[in-house]
């Protein structure tokens, strides 16, 4: 039986790999500060944890836990995270900091601490949540693009580190998914465009994210489908560096490396502000 760790497992992505796993098989942790939301996982075996990666106590509590539990954690899922979208001009350098300790200084924590319990067993997959916005950049993403793109090379560099003892690093790169992350990109962009000269354009955009995501489409994803592709990542002999989970995440990343920069930009703007 694998030993598995979620974080941001009380909702979206994290909640369904968990139940997934489980379902499967796995003994799983679900991690996450809501844990009051978990309570039909619990039925399915699963083992939630108090838990905010950008809190250094927590994290260490929570992987010693595991460890102490099961002797061994052969999967981390690094799942948690938000989007924190308004114009870089508008957005505090607090909530900035928080984007970047919560999307990356969290992912980074959560490996540190698992990664020599891996090298112990000899080995060990880590799998991170990041997003096509880490391969390029929407209208009014900011410091959210910022922190994905920066998780992306965060991967590359753990991956490389610690191939020498057989760990793999997986990253999983969505266009869009089902869950609260919507909602809460919205909010930020509404929040700090508001009384600004971007507010008539802010709040256009965060009607349109609204919008966008209240139903699944081709661009947004169902978060159970999501779940398959990181058991996918868990089970394959060979494990991808890279997975996206729809066409529209391909045609994204291709059109970021064949367009000139200017043509990417006028049509990330024209795809929010039709």
């Amino acid at each position: 039986m694998k030993v598995v760790l979620i974080t941001g497992a009380s909702s979206g992505i994290g909640y369904e790999t968990a139940e997934l796993l489980a379902k499967r098989g796995y003994k799983v942790y679900a991690g996450a500060r809501r844990t009051e939301r978990m309570h039909d996982l619990v039925q399915l075996g699963v083992t939630p944890l108090s838990l905010d990666v950008t809190n250094e106590s927590s994290a260490r509590e929570a992987v010693h836990t595991v460890i102490e539990q099961e002797g061994r954690i052969d999967v981390l899922f690094n799942n948690a995270g938000y989007g924190s979208y308004g114009p870089i001009e508008q957005v505090s350098l607090d909530e900035a900091r928080r984007q970047l300790d919560v999307n990356v200084l969290g992912v980074a924590l959560m490996s540190k601490l698992v990664l020599p319990q891996m090298r112990k067993q000899g080995q060990g997959r880590i799998i991170v949540t990041s997003s096509v916005g880490g391969r390029l950049t929407s209208y009014l993403g900011g410091w959210y693009h910022v922190s994905k793109f920066a998780l992306e090379a965060l991967c590359n560099s753990i991956r490389m580190d610690v191939a020498d003892f057989n760990i793999q690093v997986s990253v999983i790169e969505p266009s869009g998914v089902m869950t609260e992350w919507g909602s809460i990109a919205a909010d930020h962009l509404s929040d700090t465009g508001k009384d600004s000269p971007y507010e008539s354009t802010t709040k256009q955009v965060a009607d349109y994210y609204r919008q966008m995501y209240s139903k699944p489409s081709a661009l947004v994803n169902d978060p159970k489908s999501i779940a398959q592709i990181v058991l996918k990542a868990i089970e394959a002999r060979k494990p991808k560096t890279r997975y996206q989970d729809s066409l529209a995440a391909k045609t994204s990343i291709l059109m970021s490396r064949l367009l000139p920069s200017r043509a990417l930009d006028w049509i990330m703007k024209q795809t929010v502000l039709r």
